[in-house]
């Protein structure tokens, strides 16, 4: 079965924040690589999107959230979607582009992130 992929405009936005942080670090053309490969993995979802992990994430709301890792190092990035099951139509929902250091969406921001 084949997925169609929705990116939320709040991950749109966190994509292109990602984008303009790396390119004050990097070269044009690494950046605009990163990007591009960015992109090219979220449309591997398409395909097999629970072969992902559940997101730390996922015990704070109702719908299943998973993650999709990219990057390596100090630029690693979770995709979060949610897997949307239809009759006719099935959707990944892409909800955030978050930098992999970043606290946990939905747990008490008083209490440190274990990561």
């Amino acid at each position: 079965m084949k997925y169609r992929i929705e990116i939320s405009s709040v991950a749109e936005a966190e994509a292109d924040g990602a984008f303009l942080r790396l390119s004050q670090a990097t070269s044009p053309a690494k950046v605009s690589q990163w990007y591009s490969g960015l992109l090219q993995a979220i449309e591997s979802l398409s395909q097999m999107p629970k072969r992902c992990p559940l997101a730390r994430e996922n015990e704070y709301f109702s719908q299943e959230i998973r993650q999709l890792l990219y990057g390596q190092g100090r630029n690693s990035y979770r995709v979060l979607f949610t897997v949307l099951e239809g009759q006719n139509t099935s959707t990944i929902r892409i909800l955030h582009i978050r930098h992999a250091s970043q606290q946990t969406i939905g747990k008490d921001s008083e209490e440190p992130d274990a990561t």
